[in-house]
């Protein structure tokens, strides 16, 4: 992401401002309008966090979430720290890299001062790292990618370095010289896999995704993923480690009789979360943390991938303080909270 360094003072002062700004109580108006910070479509969390507006927008009518699909994560968590967002996704290795000042927020010194104000509402699973290909094009191991169209993820953002590192640690393979990293959006690549025009599609996803779902209703599906010889390599342990990520296993036969693995796949798993500003209302995060949950609870039959969006899970991985609303909420909902989220 590219950054820009600005003054401290200007910087904290206008995010003081704008904060009280935006996050003025309901009261003042009949409906308050908040806007959610997201993921573009095709994504589990572009799914998770419209579907956490529309519960929320359909039960309590004092509010009114509009989600904005458009830009980086990355940039979404400034926005709301400076008091602009009232909600965006983060993950837990974002927030380590703006506290400790690393990677696109080097060259920002007001960035760990700015993740002060971040307060996270819950964590969810953006997924598991599916690495599918249609059994038909005899791909059966990351080792057949050479010379392969292959989508990562959208270029620049986290799924696409995690893939590309993932990829060259297990087989040395490298993006651009040993096959072809496709570089299309998240929606645009769905529908080129569908079409066949990738021969691997990557996408970290809740299980049962609802693309890979569709796909998997006509098409005999393989999943590839990483050797149980290769789990303890320190390549591979370097990218499970990181905040937010570790292990996952995508089940035999979660995608029906199409998916030909017969043993379960072994790959990545990451965590994600929406925050808010620490200025937000204790009510309004209360409010809509049990709301939410409330909601999924009765949505879970007819939308199967939401069996990983639990209140336990909302804490899972949280490297960040939660909102005093939502740990009001979480401990009515019988979740234990850990020293580290209540700040």
């Amino acid at each position: 992401m590219k950054t820009t360094t600005m003054n401290r003072r200007t910087v904290l002062a206008s995010a003081t401002a704008t904060a009280a700004a935006a996050l003025l109580p309901r009261a003042a108006f009949a409906k308050e309008l908040l806007r959610m910070s997201t993921l573009g479509p095709g994504t589990s969390p572009n799914l998770v966090m419209t579907t956490f507006a529309n519960i929320i927008n359909r039960e309590l009518p004092d509010f009114e979430i509009q989600v904005n699909a458009t830009g980086a994560a990355t940039r979404h968590v400034l926005e709301v720290a400076m008091g602009k967002t009232a909600f965006c996704m983060s993950s837990p290795v974002i927030h380590a890299l703006m506290t400790s000042q690393r990677a696109m927020y080097a060259k920002m010194d007001q960035a760990p001062e700015l993740a002060k104000k971040l307060r996270a509402v819950l964590n969810f699973p953006m997924g598991i790292y599916h690495i599918a290909v249609y059994e038909s094009s005899g791909i059966t191991s990351l080792n057949d990618i050479k010379g392969k169209r292959v989508f990562l993820g959208p270029p620049g953002g986290a799924a696409y370095t995690t893939m590309s590192s993932l990829f060259k640690s297990l087989t040395g393979l490298e993006e651009g010289t040993d096959y072809e990293a496709v570089k299309l959006g998240w929606d645009a690549a769905a529908a080129a896999f569908q079409d066949g025009n990738l021969d691997v599609y990557c996408n970290p996803t809740n299980a049962p995704s609802p693309v890979l779902t569709q796909i998997a209703v006509t098409n005999p599906i393989r999943f590839l993923g990483i050797p149980a010889d290769q789990l303890e390599t320190e390549a591979v342990q370097a990218l499970v480690n990181r905040p937010g990520f570790g292990l996952d296993t995508i089940p035999v036969g979660v995608y029906g009789d199409n998916q030909v693995n017969e043993t379960e796949t072994t790959t990545l798993g990451v965590t994600v979360g929406i925050v808010t500003h620490e200025d937000a209302s204790d009510d309004m995060i209360y409010e809509m943390t049990k709301t939410f949950f409330a909601g999924v609870a009765e949505m879970r039959t007819s939308a199967p991938w939401l069996a990983a969006i639990t209140p336990e899970t909302a804490v899972k991985d949280i490297n960040m303080p939660l909102h005093s609303g939502a740990i009001r909420a979480l401990e009515e909902l019988g979740v234990s909270i850990p020293d580290i989220a209540r700040g």
